[in-house]
Formats: C-alpha cells, structure tokens, sequence
C-alpha cells in the first residue's frame, strides 16, 4: 500500500497544500495514494501518541509512506533515525518528496536521512539562538516588546460600541465581519457578545 502523510502543527495551518504537493507527485508518476493520514499536532508529541506511530506499527513489507518533507514526520535526528529504522526493519520506504528522497534498507538512504536530520535541527537551534539574540538587543536598546504600555483592553473599547455591537448580531452580521469592524479577533467578539447579550 502507498500512505500518504500529512502533518500540521497547529489549527491555524492547513494540511491541503501538503496534499496537494504529494497527489501532483503522484499523479505524474503513474501512483495512487490508497490512504491518508492527516493530523494537527506538533511533533514534540510523543510518537506513540501521534497517528503516525500507529501507521508505522501497522506498515507491511513493500509498503511506502509518503510525505512532503522529513521534517513532516520527525522534530529532531533521534526520532527520525528512530522512525527509518523502524521501517527499514519492516522493508518498507518513505518517501520524502521536498528532498528527493526515497529512503530504503540501503546504507546511502541511513546516510542521507542522518545528514539531513542533523542539519535540520542545527538550523532551528541557530534560528531559536538569533531570534533570542535579536529580542535581548531589542531590550537592551530600551525598546518596549510587547503590547503598548496604557493600551486599554479591546474588551474596553468595545463596550464603546455596545449597542451596535448587539445590533449587528441581532441582525445577523457574522462574526467575523463584526470583528473586523471593530478590529479585534473574532474570539474576542464572540465572548464580547454572549457576555453583553445576557446582561
């Protein structure tokens, strides 16, 4: 069987494009994706806790996962040595579209998922490192981070504008447009309103 896998680390991101990139893949290459999985969490997670660590206990022999990017299926060297190996030990592939991989039982595949591994976590310790350095400069220069010092809540200034507030939802206006009105987060209106509507 061909999996396909697509991760996203939070709700705010979509796992469409991901899809999109490996039916293309597919498509041109005369293949057919028999299943998907797709799930929203980070890779920090445990992998036993993720759908991932479920798909990798149920592969057979000649099965191949998909996915765009190795980063997709592991956060650091460890864990993604850790998954090849478990799939080597099945004589299953994964594919990873993004590096032009197609890591197999070969010892260049091992080589090559190490390589890579290895220089994507040195690349988020170097990011992490300057963008810790750039906010302790900024703080150094004396410059506020954050929100502006006396900014008064958006619930605050909403209260303002009670009344049509109220209005709108009574007539149905969404959300989302209300918000934008007003801008603040759609969140922030919603609570706004089921506070203000029940008083």
């Amino acid at each position: 069987m061909i999996y396909g896998y697509v991760r996203v680390s939070t709700q705010a991101q979509t796992v469409e494009n991901q899809k999109f990139v490996i039916e293309n893949y597919a498509s041109a290459n005369g293949l057919k994706i028999d299943k998907w999985v797709e799930e929203t969490i980070s890779s920090r997670v445990e992998l036993k806790n993720r759908k991932l660590g479920k798909l990798i206990k149920k592969l057979k022999a000649q099965d191949i996962l998909i996915t765009t990017e190795l980063s997709r299926v592991g956060r650091n060297m460890l864990e993604v040595m850790g998954i090849l190996q478990n799939c080597l030990e099945k004589d299953c592939q994964v594919w990873c579209l993004k590096e032009k991989y197609k890591l197999g039982a070969d010892i260049q595949s091992k080589v090559l998922a190490f390589a890579f591994s290895l220089a994507s976590e040195i690349e988020r310790q170097l990011i992490s490192q300057r963008t810790k350095e750039s906010l302790a400069r900024i703080k150094a220069d004396g410059k506020h981070l954050g929100r502006p010092f006396g900014r008064k809540s958006a619930f605050h200034d909403l209260k303002k504008n009670k009344d049509k507030i109220l209005l709108l939802a009574e007539q149905n206006v969404p959300k989302a447009q209300i918000a934008r009105m007003f801008r603040v987060d759609r969140s922030t209106i919603r609570r706004f309103i089921q506070q203000n509507a029940a008083a």
